[in-house]
């Protein structure tokens, strides 16, 4: 048993692909996927061929904020009608590629492991082309979600100020440590009221990790509320290109940039 828990935590290790920024939250409803179109925007402004990837593989919704209709997506590469390479879709727009998901195919999210080792395996192949891929995962902390985000090298886990998103980031941070010890999960609070409050939240979700997992999860950005993203969300359109002075669309930016520095 401890051998084959090892074997898969060798294949996620072998997969973990250095450009590969998984958005997580645990909860639906923060702004996990807008943020991921932006934060994949704002990378490319910057010059970074980027992929976005819709890994809500049952509630998929990437597609639907952008106003696209592709041809093809995860559905047909899960049933094996073409690869994951020819389901790009360019966005012209926002500069970045995009692979859709397959809104309403709940079935989608629950994965036989032999199938999900394939896909996993066939993106970590795909991010070669790419200087970042961004992974939209699906809210919650099942098997699909987990394995999705261990291929990335650094994770941002959303929340906002409401109980149950604190709750459920630290759920998700939780089994994410234990799953791998070494994880660079960083905490992004969006929807804050003040740039005060926001520290509030990201306070009450560190001293969750100090107590219980002795850790210390960096804050990677705190998004106060702006209407202007409602709006942009509305009319199908990325933030960045409706409103690209907003307020939340120039944190985005920031966040961007830090990542890139890193290098």
């Amino acid at each position: 048993m401890n051998q084959a828990k090892n074997n898969v935590q060798a294949l996620h290790n072998k997969l973990r692909c250095h450009n590969m920024i998984a958005v997580a939250s645990g909860k639906g409803g923060v702004g996990k996927t807008w943020l991921s179109i932006t934060l994949s925007h704002a990378l490319s402004s910057l010059g970074c061929r980027t992929l976005l990837f819709d890994g809500d593989l049952g509630l998929a919704n990437v597609d639907i904020q952008l106003g696209l209709a592709p041809n093809k997506d995860m559905g047909g590469v899960l049933t094996g009608r073409y690869s994951l390479k020819d389901a790009t879709t360019p966005y012209p727009d926002g500069g970045f590629d995009v692979v859709a998901g397959r809104s309403g195919s709940g079935n989608l999210a629950n994965l036989p492991a032999q199938r999900l080792n394939h896909l996993t395996t066939d993106l970590a192949a795909l991010s070669d082309s790419y200087d970042r891929v961004i992974l939209d995962l699906g809210a919650g902390i099942d098997r699909t979600v987990r394995q999705l985000a261990s291929q990335a090298q650094v994770c941002l886990v959303i929340t906002t100020d409401e109980p149950t998103s604190l709750t459920d980031a630290y759920a998700f941070i939780k089994l994410t440590k234990m799953q791998r010890p070494d994880a660079d999960l960083r905490v992004i609070v969006n929807m804050a009221e003040t740039e005060h409050d926001g520290h509030k939240t990201y306070n009450t979700i560190r001293k969750a990790c100090e107590s219980f997992l002795q850790i210390t999860p960096p804050l990677a950005g705190i998004i106060v509320r702006d209407n202007k993203v409602k709006e942009a969300i509305r009319n199908q359109t990325p933030l960045l290109v409706r409103y690209p002075n907003s307020a939340a669309a120039e944190r985005v930016e920031q966040i961007a940039r830090n990542l890139l520095s890193e290098e």
